[in-house]
């Protein structure tokens, strides 16, 4: 049996971010206590039509280019399948995206989510992780298992029960995932406060366990989970089944978590970000280095 979030979750319904005569992002008042509350018992939230649908239109054409470019560095440079994953003819995870489109760029600070990111994490949250993943049944029907926490350690495990919230993940569906079977995010609500990890057996089904249900929401929503919500990609009801997502993640400042900040050049650093995005970056990456009031 699949179990449909949108049966059993208390969604906030953003549809005033829809009009495509928007030009800018719309200015948003960050969690209501309802919201908060939710998310501090179940571990996640989603917000329906996040994003406008001409924004979700030109995040999937600048997401297809994308693809497009880092399959073809690929073929060129097996060392380029590091941040590029391929899984058969079509399905592609790309790691790293800040600088592969001005689109995906700018949603690190997408001003709708700020608030959301400022009261979860802090208002000098970081930067940790950006990916994109494009998903096609006819390559994934076979897919079994994936769940995972986030986080170094095997999910932070070391600092024991319950494990805080140290990341907080955006993901933003760009396909309709309003039915279940289209590989959408799979979840357990509440399992961020688990004392225990789910039985081996129920992690390696390609159906879901109890307890689990399937996030489905239209086009342009965005879900937002704790580091240490169980999750994964649900199995693809069908061959012709196909889900196209961003993800970012962000931390504490004083956190250094990923290598993703890294991989980007000075130049990213120094010429594409906007002055308001330094702040989401640790002042050493800059040329020169950044000094960050209250340090030191």
């Amino acid at each position: 049996m699949h179990f449909c979030s949108r049966d059993l979750i208390f969604f906030r319904s953003h549809s005033r971010m829809t009009d495509p005569a928007t030009p800018v992002a719309p200015a948003a008042a960050g969690p209501t206590q309802a919201e908060r509350f939710f998310f501090d018992n179940n571990g996640y939230l989603v917000l329906e039509n996040f994003l406008a649908a001409d924004h979700v239109a030109r995040l999937l054409d600048a997401l297809d280019r994308a693809v497009a470019r880092r399959r073809q560095k690929v073929e060129a440079d097996r060392s380029q399948a590091r941040v590029t994953l391929i899984n058969g003819k079509r399905s592609t995870r790309l790691l790293y995206i800040l600088d592969d489109d001005p689109l995906f760029l700018e949603l690190l600070d997408w001003a709708p989510l700020m608030p959301y990111v400022n009261s979860l994490i802090g208002p000098t949250a970081h930067h940790l992780a950006s990916d994109a993943i494009v998903d096609h049944g006819s390559d994934l029907m076979a897919r079994t298992g994936g769940w995972h926490i986030d986080g170094n350690g095997g999910g932070f495990r070391a600092l024991g029960h319950p494990i805080p919230l140290l990341q907080l993940k955006v993901g933003y569906y760009l396909t309709d995932m309003t039915q279940p079977g289209n590989a959408n995010l799979a979840i357990v609500p509440g399992s961020h406060k688990a004392a225990r990890s789910p039985v081996p057996e129920d992690l390696q089904r390609r159906d879901l366990f109890p307890g689990a249900i399937q996030v489905c929401a239209p086009a342009g929503s965005a879900i937002l989970f704790h580091n240490a919500l169980w999750h994964t990609a649900a199995p693809f009801a069908s061959p012709e089944h196909h889900r196209s997502m961003l993800y970012y993640a962000y931390e504490h400042d004083w956190m250094m978590a990923c290598e993703e900040t890294w991989h980007y050049s000075k130049d990213f650093y120094n010429r594409r970000l906007s002055p308001a995005q330094h702040k989401f970056f640790h002042g050493l990456y800059f040329d020169p280095i950044e000094r960050r009031q209250g340090w030191g």
